[in-house]
């Protein structure tokens, strides 16, 4: 019997399962794979400043980061991607390598840096999630992590302040945004009719920045005029996320080789001998059941005993 699977990742909110991008990837990938996973919120406990999370539990073996759990999944025989060519494999490899260069620093920005934002938005809600005294330390620990990744990643000479890479940082994550509805087109998946790997991804990334309720929301406007990225949020919510809509059952991998189809077919053909056997011996005379006589009532199964 397989182990139980835990995930560890911060709680919901927005309409979302999960405000955290990371820990929204891995949930949308395990509804599209069809992998039972019991969700553990971090929410107000002394993890919300300690773990790393998202954190898939199984067993003695704990993974982090959204593509190693994805991989231990497939592992695990949970596999959304197994019916892409190697060309749409290679085309999500691309994507998601975009959404962390062009979209990543400018959600970073969004949510962390910018001051309205985090004064009214970003700053309550992980405040009002942690427990005293870590609702003082956690906010600002992640602002200062998320500066600082936006620093090191976008902050090339002559760009050395976060004031200078904000034009860059906007342009580049409206690009991708671009991009992501352009391929998308009018389907509602990337990839024909089920969903992969990289609608995980963008939806991690994308979904809260269409939910939230942000007071200074230049990309979040940018997003709302590409209906169809909209409408991909939504429809993951309504069909995977949903209590009123069941989730449908994820596609079954194909495994079997030409071996084990020879054995199945070997087994049918003797069940079938098996079961034309037993009707010619319930059909012959000699063997056919004996009924009790209605007048002298059903014959008990114990022997009775003289008086």
């Amino acid at each position: 019997m397989a182990a139980a699977m835990e995930l560890r990742c911060w709680g919901g909110d927005w309409g979302l399962p999960s405000v955290h991008t990371e820990s929204l990837i891995v949930l949308a990938y395990a509804k599209f794979s069809g992998a039972k996973v019991t969700v553990s919120p971090i929410d107000w406990t002394w993890k919300t400043l300690t773990a790393a999370v998202p954190e898939l539990l199984c067993g003695e073996t704990a993974v982090q980061e959204p593509t190693h759990i994805l991989n231990f999944l497939r592992k695990q025989r949970f596999n959304a991607d197994y019916e892409l060519t190697a060309r749409q494999g290679a085309d999500t490899m691309a994507y998601i390598a975009l959404l962390e260069e062009k979209l990543r620093p400018a959600l970073l920005h969004t949510f962390w840096v910018d001051a309205e934002n985090y004064t009214n938005l970003t700053r309550p809600w992980f405040a009002s999630r942690s427990p005293f005294p870590l609702n003082f330390l956690v906010p600002s620990h992640h602002a200062n992590t998320a500066l600082s990744r936006i620093l090191l990643t976008k902050g090339e000479a002559p760009l050395h302040r976060i004031s200078e890479v904000e034009g860059k940082i906007y342009s580049d994550a409206k690009e991708c945004l671009n991009l992501l509805s352009y391929r998308l087109g009018t389907a509602d998946y990337f990839f024909g009719n089920s969903p992969t790997s990289l609608d995980a991804f963008v939806f991690g990334f994308v979904a809260p920045l269409h939910k939230a309720r942000l007071p200074s929301g230049p990309l979040q406007s940018h997003l709302r005029l590409l209906d169809n990225l909209t409408r991909f949020c939504d429809t993951v919510l309504s069909v995977y996320f949903s209590s009123d809509h069941p989730c449908p059952s994820p596609p079954v991998q194909e495994t079997v080789d030409a071996n084990l189809q020879k054995l199945t077919q070997l087994v049918n053909k003797e069940s079938n001998l098996i079961e034309k056997m037993d009707d010619n011996l319930r059909s012959s005379p000699q063997h056919k059941p004996h009924r009790p006589d209605p007048k002298h009532g059903l014959v008990s199964e114990k022997s009775s005993t003289p008086a």
